[in-house]
């Protein structure tokens, strides 16, 4: 069970190697990187090219550790107790499994992806530390032990909002997606447009990066948002001389909301536009 990348998905040769290495090592495997370098996609086709089902947890600030194992409804109980249901007399009624169970309990190995781990409290890795090294845990309502019967492919992903505890990243295969240079990323453009025109590509990816080497820029564009720029300067037409002659007074590339995501990165470019007018004299 090996993974090499796909035709939607173009992986290199370090992140093949730390996929299928913490597969080997039965770990989960750590990824970080920055938001838009296709962290979330990589799960998804880890399972796609191993012909395993995905299941995903996508982690919010407000996700507690016990929601991914399960959840007693004590409250619905109650209510039904004072009815006089029948149901209420198996607690198993009230106990709402989550991710990780649905991946312990699943019959065929799964892919388990936790999203945005860091999004969460920093006790939240900690509490899933033995859950995830021994791939089981405890019921107390019901006593009963929940197993994985084949441990699945454990893919989590983090932004680094936060620092992940030592103990919790010893248990991790630990991989960080570096920003694609632009030979990697023609190869990840061709993936979505294999019909671009090679100067419209060139003057596109010349543009993007100048976007995100500037200076003082607060959220440099994704890959993500790379691909969406790309779609709207196909769909509006817009041609390569248009893009590498920008507007002068602002230096900013034609249809800049899909790179540009915020007004201080807006107003800087207006700036270092106003500096270079004054500069030429």
């Amino acid at each position: 069970m090996r993974f090499e990348g796909s035709r939607t998905y173009v992986a290199t040769d370090d992140l093949r190697v730390a996929v299928n290495a913490a597969i080997t090592l039965e770990r989960p495997l750590l990824v970080k990187g920055e938001p838009g370098t296709g962290k979330t996609v990589l799960a998804q086709e880890i399972a796609a090219a191993l012909g395993l089902r995905l299941i995903t947890w996508h982690v919010k600030s407000t996700t507690k550790a016990q929601q991914g194992l399960y959840e007693y409804d004590a409250v619905s109980r109650l209510r039904d107790g004072q009815l006089g249901e029948a149901r209420v007399h198996d607690v198993r009624n009230y106990i709402r499994p989550g991710k990780l169970w649905e991946a312990f309990a699943a019959e065929d190995r799964v892919v388990l992806l936790i999203d945005e781990i860091d999004k969460a409290d920093i006790e939240f890795p900690n509490d899933l530390l033995l859950e995830l090294d021994r791939m089981e845990f405890h019921v107390y309502e019901t006593g009963e032990a929940v197993r994985a019967a084949r441990r699945p492919v454990v893919v989590i992903t983090s932004n680094n909002e936060k620092e992940l505890p030592d103990a919790f990243l010893r248990r991790c295969f630990f991989h960080y997606i570096r920003f694609p240079e632009p030979e990697t990323m023609e190869r990840i453009v061709a993936v979505h447009f294999p019909d671009l025109k090679k100067d419209l590509l060139r003057a596109a990816l010349t543009a993007f990066y100048e976007v995100r080497e500037a200076p003082g820029l607060k959220k440099k564009p994704s890959t993500s948002e790379l691909i969406d720029w790309l779609k709207l300067l196909l769909v509006e037409d817009i041609p390569a001389d248009a893009i590498r002659e920008r507007d002068p007074k602002r230096l900013i590339p034609p249809l800049h909301g899909a790179l540009l995501k915020n007004e201080q990165d807006v107003h800087l470019f207006e700036r270092l536009a106003f500096l270079q007018r004054r500069e030429r004299g």
